[in-house]
């Protein structure tokens, strides 16, 4: 079983940057974001491994940037050049390719 706990979404003005963390309870191969807009499919937003291998969506493409510190188990989204239709919940997920976790998901609002 994997824990996965998140932190730092918020409200933000477009053209503004947040960053998001997730901290697993232990190591795990891959971890990503992905979220859900009210009214939407859940969409993957960025993957990365443990090798730093990276996947990303492209409509975050050159925008967000995903980030791991293996040493503390955690994950990072960097998210700049917000914009509204960035709104949505961001949950942090993590696979070891035989289970996935999820996180409990954290607000990103984008408006001004």
């Amino acid at each position: 079983q994997v824990q996965l706990v998140e932190s730092g979404g918020g409200l933000v003005q477009p053209g503004g940057s947040l960053r998001l963390s997730c901290k697993a309870s232990r190591s795990i191969y891959r971890m990503g974001w992905y979220r859900q807009a009210p009214g939407k499919q859940r969409e993957l937003v960025a993957t990365i491994t443990t090798g730093g291998s990276t996947n990303y969506a492209d409509s975050v493409k050159g925008r967000f940037t995903i980030s791991r510190d293996n040493a503390k188990n955690t994950m990072y989204l960097q998210m700049n050049s917000l914009k509204p239709e960035d709104t949505a919940v961001y949950s942090c997920t993590a696979n070891s390719g035989i289970s996935a976790y999820w996180g409990q998901g954290t607000q990103v609002t984008v408006s001004s």
